[in-house]
């Protein structure tokens, strides 16, 4: 240090170190200015939730209402409905989807036959490719009281037809039977790269030992991955209460909107259509405050177990 500022001997270090690795910050800068532009600078935005806001006036020179929102949001029975109806969806999520891409992957792991293994991993790539709208309307064509599929086969059997799209009892089996078909091929992808990275020689070693392939799953292969499922589970339950605002808006309708009304879509409806545009930012955080404290929280048990974490 010279005079209270940098040496310029650690300047000219920092210059070279730059120039160095200058193809490596190149490749960074995209995924850098999408953080900078679509994640941070639209963080702005959270001040209206404490403000009347006013297109017209704008951020600074709109009025400051402190709580307001957040005390109006909290005190409304509809809290309580969108509270109930997205910890459902999120925990159903988490205990029936998140689980099965790392079954899936176990069990390609295990094929010994890579034309099988990889015609297999192609077929369960693909619905992650077809957009919400088309798996939404695959759902009605197949579920439909009218000459849908299902419901023809369970006419065929003498049993009267349920009316799958408009039920209560059966929105939430449907929403995350779509979300399990339509993203578990796509959620192998980090796993099966995990696998690939397990030393065979462990196999090897287990198997002169006498294990057989359970054994050798419960002893090498889930440890070697353990990690990485807990990284995904703790980045999981980032967004533990994005329950998908698309896949969801398109299965509502007016006779399952009490089990099926979100927090996403709750926004989009106060936000959008009837602009109240300060109150649904303070919904939007409320959201966004409780995904930081589960990953905070899951970070910190993680830390605590001996795992690495996220940070």
């Amino acid at each position: 240090m010279q005079n209270g500022g940098v040496n310029p001997l650690d300047r000219l270090y920092l210059l070279s170190y730059v120039s160095k690795y200058r193809w490596l910050y190149l490749m960074l800068a995209p995924g850098f200015f999408y953080f900078v532009i679509f994640k941070y600078i639209p963080m702005w935005g959270v001040l209206i939730a404490f403000q009347d806001y006013q297109v017209f006036q704008g951020f600074l020179a709109s009025k400051w209402v402190g709580l307001k929102h957040f005390e109006r949001f909290f005190g409304d029975p509809v809290f309580w409905m969108l509270f109930r109806n997205t910890f459902v969806l999120a925990f159903y999520n988490l205990v029936f989807f998140f689980p099965l891409p790392i079954v899936i992957a176990l069990m390609l792991n295990e094929v010994r036959k890579e034309l099988f293994k990889r015609t297999v991993q192609t077929l369960i790539y693909i619905p992650h490719f077809i957009s919400w709208v088309v798996v939404v309307g695959i759902a009605y064509i197949f579920f439909t009281t009218e000459g849908g599929i299902v419901n023809e086969w369970i006419a065929a059997l003498g049993w009267e037809k349920l009316n799958f799209l408009v039920s209560e009892a059966w929105f939430r089996t449907m929403v995350v039977s779509e979300l399990m078909w339509k993203e578990t091929g796509w959620g192998t992808i980090i796993f099966l790269a995990a696998l690939a990275g397990v030393d065979p020689q462990l196999y090897e070693a287990a198997h002169m030992d006498g294990a057989n392939r359970l054994r050798q799953l419960y002893h090498i292969t889930l440890p070697a991955i353990r990690s990485t499922i807990i990284i995904l589970l703790i980045l999981r339950l980032g967004s533990f209460l994005d329950t998908g605002f698309e896949q969801i808006f398109l299965m509502l309708n007016p006779l399952n909107r009490q089990v099926g009304e979100v927090f996403d879509t709750y926004v989009y409806s106060i936000g959008i259509q009837q602009g109240l545009f300060s109150y649904s930012t303070s919904v939007g955080l409320f959201k966004s405050v409780i995904g930081l404290v589960l990953v905070l929280s899951a970070n910190y048990i993680a830390k605590r177990f001996g795992e690495e974490g996220v940070y």
